[in-house]
């Protein structure tokens, strides 16, 4: 509403105006020849801050000011340097804008995002609309509900060998909640949380958020992906503070072998301060003969080890948000106190859903069993199609519903009317436009010479994708060395 005496005008620091420049959308209108969702994965841009090599942290603000009856009124509406600091998410950015495209008519193929494309299953959504119906609409507890605790000690007890009491879990909205409350209860400023690379793009972030440093350890594909103990031995300090780990791994779909693990703790075991963040959330997802081992079930873990799990993923159930931490009650007690000041409990019809999850029988019984054998349908048609392509490294995953190939070859190629390959987010660029399939960049997850591709679609879809990628790729040859 405007007041016929009062005008309005809107002035901004040139840093904020040029962090707006970055936000415009590159055109008012959406074209299946013009896609690019780089203007939407660029965060605040503070290359204009750096001086001889040195980042300088600079507050930003912008002032509005407001004439009324003319007295000047100014609102000082800066972010705080810690949001500053922090990176959007490139996953859902380009989820968001691949769905955008595909509202908008553009046949956009999403092959970005985390979601199985399965429904939940009946008899878990037959639990939450029951719920419903029987009036269990109300706040929950706020480490939720005794009965759902109790059922995920059981499956903690039975599925992966480590005893827990109800006390001693904390129910959340959805495994993201749980982690990034693990990081800020455990971290303090200064302390460094160990990320092995290629890593799911919240966990740095996360670190930042709790005015910890993130510390990221390369691994190599021709590894697997998996972490050097000797590296990362070499890499702890006295300020080494939480070692996050993720089994079966977003986003290579890498699974660490006990005998790994095993060396990995005899490490940990070493250094008093450091705890491990195990994030188990692809448990249940994982293709034989490779097999899931729970760190805090490995000698002398327990007391070190914040194991994170959820419902989302194996269950088909990423609506329904829930996921849930397990440690020892010290610990568990203090995330419950940030969760008891944020958001409280976690739905009460999510919690009585979950609890029919857990009762569909050893690792979700044959519901999930059954999704399962579709992701490692669709992981072998991938892995044999783009096995076929030449410059393409590829490890195979062992679990997940992720592939994170190696592109490198193909960067360098010059594209009449889009330019140059630089690196994984030009590539995905190049793709969205002149495949109209939307993925990755490997730069998000701390590896630019690989593009991550979701499997977390019908078979149908990824034939379709393949092609399309593959046509795309036909005026990059050149570039690869074969």
């Amino acid at each position: 509403m405007v007041a016929a005496a009062s005008s309005y005008s809107i002035q901004a620091t040139s840093s904020v105006a040029s962090a707006r420049a970055q936000l415009k959308p590159q055109s008012d209108s959406l074209s299946s020849s013009s896609l690019s969702f780089s203007s939407q994965l660029q965060p605040f841009s503070i290359k204009s801050l750096r001086t001889t090599g040195q980042l300088h942290l600079q507050r930003v603000s912008a002032v509005v000011r407001a004439v009324i009856n003319s007295d000047t009124m100014e609102v000082d509406i800066s972010l705080s340097p810690r949001v500053n600091s922090v990176k959007p998410s490139k996953t859902v950015a380009i989820t968001d804008q691949a769905t955008a495209l595909a509202q908008a008519g553009v046949p956009v193929i999403r092959l970005a995002a985390g979601e199985p494309d399965f429904d939940t299953p009946a008899a878990i959504a037959e639990a939450g609309i029951n719920a419903i119906r029987e009036g269990h609409t109300r706040y929950t507890p706020n480490a939720g509900t005794l009965e759902l605790r109790t059922a995920i000690c059981h499956k903690l007890k039975e599925e992966n060998g480590i005893s827990y009491t109800p006390d001693q879990i904390l129910v959340s909205n959805g495994a993201k909640q749980s982690i990034l409350q693990a990081v800020l209860a455990v971290c303090s400023p200064g302390d460094e949380v160990i990320i092995p690379a290629p890593f799911w793009v919240s966990y740095p972030e996360m670190a930042r958020l709790a005015d910890a440093t993130p510390v990221i350890l390369p691994t190599r594909i021709s590894e697997n992906f998996l972490l050097d103990p000797k590296l990362l031995e070499s890499k702890l300090t006295e300020k080494s503070r939480l070692l996050i780990l993720c089994s079966p791994s977003n986003p290579t779909g890498s699974v660490y072998p006990r005998k790994l693990l095993e060396q990995i703790a005899e490490i940990v075991a070493r250094h008093p301060r450091l705890l491990v963040l195990s994030d188990e959330i692809y448990e249940h997802i994982i293709y034989a003969p490779a097999t899931h081992t729970s760190f805090a079930s490995l000698p002398g873990m327990w007391d070190r080890t914040l194991t994170v799990n959820g419902f989302s993923k194996a269950f088909a159930m990423t609506g329904w948000r829930l996921g849930y931490l397990a440690g020892p009650k010290h610990f568990v007690a203090a995330c419950g106190k940030i969760q008891s000041q944020s958001t409280s409990g976690a739905s009460s019809i999510s919690q009585k859903a979950a609890v029919a999850a857990l009762g569909l029988g050893y690792a979700g019984g044959e519901a999930v069993a059954t999704m399962v054998k579709a992701f490692r349908e669709r992981r072998d048609f991938l892995v044999d199609s783009f096995g076929e392509l030449p410059g393409v490294k590829i490890s195979e995953p062992q679990g997940a519903f992720y592939l994170f190939l190696d592109f490198s070859s193909y960067y360098g190629s010059k594209v009449d009317g889009f330019g140059v390959i630089s690196g994984s987010e030009s590539l995905c660029r190049y793709l969205l436009d002149k495949a109209q399939v939307a993925l990755v960049p490997g730069d998000a997850f701390g590896d630019d010479t690989c593009i991550r591709i979701s499997y977390a679609e019908s078979l149908t879809t990824l034939q379709a994708a393949v092609e399309r990628i593959k046509g795309a790729l036909i005026s990059l040859q050149p570039a690869v060395a074969v």
